[in-house]
């Protein structure tokens, strides 16, 4: 990234935040940005653990400073970049989880057994399919180890059985397996705990 010769080149972070809030000139940002470059996507990697989804991770932190700066009085910026970070993966982690959640949960209650989730009468749509995530992920995590691993890669990373028996190490039957019994096992689980 390439800077004109306005932006002092041993300008404090303090000069370039406020520059920045008072133009908002990208190539002031972008001064600011680039040294914590590695710092952002080593946050993001250990949170997503997955090198593109750290990438595109850190171009998504510097999207977000573009307006975030504008508005916010930052005086540690390091610190106050870290938790920007965190927060960041942390939201795409809980966007992932709720696809693999509604997924999951769309695979085993439309089918022919027409089972389903009763919405009380005190809780907000928003509010029930919360409660049936967190009831769903709570199960999840009750599977036999190979029955969750294979159901997440399935469900939450869209991996073909050959894909996921190449990462597991597991046959191609024993994934079918695994993924069919997990899925039983998930269903008999929440209702259960449905019914409690």
């Amino acid at each position: 990234m390439r800077y004109n010769r306005k932006i002092p080149t041993k300008a404090s972070e303090g000069e370039l935040l406020r520059q920045y809030r008072s133009t908002g000139d990208l190539e002031i940002l972008g001064a600011l940005y680039e040294p914590y470059m590695v710092l952002v996507y080593g946050v993001c990697y250990k949170y997503l653990q997955d090198e593109a989804k750290s990438q595109d991770a850190v171009m998504q932190v510097f999207e977000e400073l573009i307006t975030k700066l504008r508005v916010h009085e930052v005086s540690h910026f390091k610190s106050w970049l870290h938790t920007l970070a965190r927060n960041t993966c942390l939201m795409q982690l809980r966007k992932e989880s709720k696809n693999l959640m509604l997924s999951i949960e769309e695979e085993i209650y439309t089918q022919e057994d027409g089972l389903d989730f009763p919405i009380s009468d005190d809780r907000s749509e928003s509010e029930e399919q919360e409660a049936r995530l967190t009831l769903m992920e709570s199960c999840l995590s009750e599977l036999r180890q190979e029955q969750e691993t294979c159901v997440r890669l399935f469900y939450l990373e869209q991996r073909c059985y050959k894909e996921i028996a190449d990462i597991t190490g597991y046959d191609i039957l024993k994934v079918k397996s695994h993924i069919q019994n997990g899925k039983r096992n998930l269903k008999i689980c929440m209702e259960r705990k449905d019914n409690d």
